[in-house]
């Protein structure tokens, strides 16, 4: 990089070309920016001496060398300053040509234009392409349009120089121009990074993207009589496809080869990976990937295979955009026939049943990029393996990635909160949609028209409370958000919080399978929603049934506390001796405020308290049997083994926290005498 004071003479002056990549924004500049321009100008044009005045920076890098062509610049940052100058010198012409036209023809020639060139060469500045027809019509003194930013700055400097013609000279409002507007020209050399050297000189102009940066050093290296026509075929097209996606369309396509690329880092690696490559067919390649990509993104809109528009559509709602690298190779393979449409399907079907039962089971999202970066290699390469195929080879990888087997995935379809908090309500609509979808409707239901109801309300009503029985707010808090509480409706705002009766009879009317399960229950408290919990949870295992090959303890079998008594809790990290539940329930709550207060993230206390408020709260009175805790929240601990397990599991996933990091060890009660 050489940087070094110059005036602006030596940058316009001469045979050569300005050109404004095409990730630059268009003109911007306003009449605040005109007007500051001409003020300096008035002030050095009536200075006996006129000092230097200072302008900015102007960032160029040399464009690949031409035979017999002119010398080209990138123009990096500066486009606006010098956009502006090179307008305010056109209207200086244009009165000019009036009174002197040899002034006029001067300032034509050795500012506006290579006058001994043809084309587009003939002009030293080629600005973005919303700008250019309007710069165009204004170089060559035809009619503009003033409607255009550009056309506004011309007319704003036209009439400036016009009203100061008795007091300011034409030859004198050039030569300050020319000699007393500097710079500091910064020419950047194609190993330098223009993204840093963009930042640090125009702090207050819009941040260049990656994508930005790539699309500058790709078009760098094609030849410029070449970059429109190949900018509009692919690039534009790949922009008007993705919109602010196209960055991370570009850090997706970059790891699919297995090593997972930084956001900052996709200039560099797509530096290092086309040295050897020729730029043309890279993004012809990167055109045919971000096509792949669109489909992913938006199947509905953009695949044409209904079956696999479909099953991309449900492995969206996991809203786990690392699994795109694994899945570009996989498009890649299908569009090339080397998979089959079938195993395509297989392949996304895996990946939605590994998700889902992760999303389950609250096993938290973090690893999975690296994951996902590395199983498409892992899967492809030879092993031995032998004759197994693709879709073998995925699941026996996946199986040992945290992927829970039937007990644990039952155990939390039946107790989990698969709704109403991190994001989950789309996870959980799909979960009850495949349920309805099993019962094989002769008519397919229209997700679209459907929401997610609780049969118990959101909000109890005194009848709610007095159906619940004594128990309802342990009941409400542990159980409104489980599956067996779940159903689908078209009718959510007409429900609301109606008694159970109005519901069923509502329901009567439903044509959701799901639905009719509701028409033998003349009740519903905490025995009628564990018990279809269990139904549900028995019909999504078949749906996303396990897929490894270890065997799977009893599914129906629960945890038995018993006869046991606690005896240490291991919780994020840290170990506690206790001696009964409650001392459990009193450890673990502290331990997670703890984490809390470490972590910054104390406003997150307000939001368990409201979510379980006939567990914890600030009012002791509130509780039959309330215990302090250290940060003054009192806890209900009147609870038996089962209610306080429960409860705590509720709190961390609420917390978005992994219950992987909580475990309570026990012991017989008899084991010590």
């Amino acid at each position: 990089m050489q940087a070094s004071e110059t005036k602006l003479q030596q940058v316009i002056e001469g045979t050569k070309q300005y050109l404004v990549p095409l990730f630059q924004r268009p003109y911007s500049w306003k009449t605040s920016e005109w007007e500051a321009l001409w003020n300096d100008l008035v002030e050095l044009c009536e200075a006996e001496n006129p000092r230097p005045h200072f302008m900015g920076s102007i960032v160029t890098i040399p464009t690949s060398p031409v035979p017999e062509a002119i010398p080209q610049y990138l123009l990096i940052d500066g486009q606006q300053r010098l956009t502006t100058v090179l307008i305010l010198l056109s209207a200086l012409r244009d009165i000019a040509k009036k009174s002197d036209e040899k002034l006029g023809k001067e300032i034509n020639n050795l500012f506006l234009v290579n006058q001994y060139e043809n084309g587009v060469n003939r002009y030293k500045l080629q600005p973005t392409q919303v700008d250019r027809n309007a710069f165009y019509q204004i170089i060559n003194s035809e009619a503009q349009n003033d409607q255009t930013a550009i056309g506004k700055c011309y007319k704003f400097f036209l009439k400036k120089i016009y009203q100061n013609q008795a007091s300011l000279e034409l030859k004198k409002i050039k030569q300050v121009i020319r000699s007393n507007f500097s710079l500091v020209s910064v020419v950047l050399s194609s190993d330098d990074n223009p993204y840093l050297v963009f930042e640090s000189l125009n702090a207050k102009g819009r941040p260049l993207t990656q994508a930005d940066l790539i699309r500058n050093y790709l078009f760098m290296r094609i030849e410029p009589n070449m970059q429109e026509s190949v900018y509009a075929q692919y690039w534009q097209t790949m922009e008007n496809l993705l919109g602010d996606d196209l960055t991370d369309f570009l850090r997706h396509y970059l790891t699919k080869n297995g090593v997972v690329v930084k956001q900052n880092d996709i200039y560099f690696e797509i530096k290092d990976r086309i040295k050897n490559n020729k730029t043309l067919s890279y993004i012809e390649e990167l055109f045919n990937y971000a096509k792949y990509y669109a489909s992913l993104l938006n199947p509905k809109k953009h695949e044409t295979n209904p079956v696999v528009s479909k099953y991309l559509q449900r492995l969206n709602c996991f809203d786990v955009a690392t699994v795109y690298p694994f899945l570009l190779n996989c498009y890649d393979d299908w569009r090339k026939s080397r998979i089959t449409e079938s195993e395509l399907i297989s392949v996304i079907q895996i990946l939605e049943n590994f998700l889902l039962r992760r999303f389950v089971c609250n096993i938290q999202t973090r690893g999975l990029n690296r994951i996902f970066a590395l199983l498409y290699s892992q899967v492809s390469k030879a092993t031995d393996l032998g004759s197994d195929n693709f879709v073998e080879k995925l699941k026996l990888i996946l199986q040992h990635k945290e992927y829970p087997k039937d007990a644990v995935f039952r155990a939390k379809l039946l107790e989990g909160q698969l709704y109403g908090s991190n994001n989950s309500s789309e996870k959980c609509k799909l979960i009850l949609e495949s349920i309805e979808e099993s019962f094989g409707h002769k008519e397919p239901v229209r997700p679209e028209n459907l929401s997610i109801e609780h049969i118990m309300p959101q909000t109890l009503t005194d009848w709610w409370k007095k159906h619940l029985g004594d128990d309802w707010a342990n009941t409400h808090e542990l159980l409104l958000h489980t599956l067996g509480n779940l159903t689908l409706t078209g009718e959510n705002s007409e429900l609301s919080n109606a008694d159970f009766e109005v519901k069923k009879n509502r329901f009567k009317g439903s044509h959701l399978e799901v639905n009719k399960y509701f028409q033998a229950k003349e009740c519903w408290g905490r025995k009628e929603i564990e018990e279809r919990s269990q139904y549900l949870a028995d019909i999504a295992l078949q749906i996303w049934p396990y897929f490894g090959d270890g065997s799977a303890k009893n599914t129906k079998e629960k945890s038995n506390l018993t006869g046991k008594k606690p005896k240490k809790v291991c919780c994020f990290g840290k170990e506690y001796p206790v001696k009964s539940w409650r001392n459990v329930l009193e450890v673990t709550m502290n331990a997670i405020f703890d984490k809390l207060e470490d972590d910054l993230e104390t406003e997150k206390i307000p939001e368990i308290i409201q979510r379980f408020p006939s567990f914890i709260g600030w009012n002791e009175k509130k509780f039959r049997s309330p215990k302090k805790l250290k940060n003054g929240a009192f806890i209900e601990v009147n609870l038996s083994a089962e209610k306080i397990i429960k409860f705590c599991q509720e709190v961390i996933e609420t917390l978005d926290m992994s219950i992987d990091d909580w475990k309570v060890d026990t012991e017989s009660k008899n084991e010590n005498k």
